[in-house]
């Protein structure tokens, strides 16, 4: 994976509860780090068919492993095109370089 193919800019956030004066709670964004990422959207072809297991993942985003962040399911990731709930992490080929993220994307709902 090339720098070249990583031209999609994305934020890893962690969502964090805070109270105000009056005990009222709302949720905030905190933002660990802004990365480069490599951006795949589902598409129809033989890869994203193999993979009954992640029938709810809509991206998927691949990207150097920082050193000292751990990425999990608690977190979502932000970018242009939306954000996104992570559904599972994986480490590529196993040698701790890479970061494959296999994400849903979240729809804005007007209350």
């Amino acid at each position: 994976m090339s720098f070249g193919r990583m031209n999609t800019f994305i934020d890893i956030v962690k969502a964090e509860t805070e109270k105000d004066a009056e005990a009222f709670a709302s949720q905030k964004d905190c933002a660990i780090t802004s990365i480069r990422a490599y951006k795949e959207e589902r598409r129809g072809n033989e890869k994203w068919a193999n993979m009954a297991a992640f029938s709810t993942a809509s991206a998927m985003f691949r990207f150097r492993k920082i050193p000292g962040l751990t990425v999990d399911t608690s977190l979502a990731i932000v970018c242009e095109g939306g954000r996104y709930r992570i559904n599972s992490v994986e480490d590529v080929r196993g040698r701790g370089m890479y970061v494959e993220v296999y994400a849903e994307k979240l729809k804005r709902t007007v209350r």
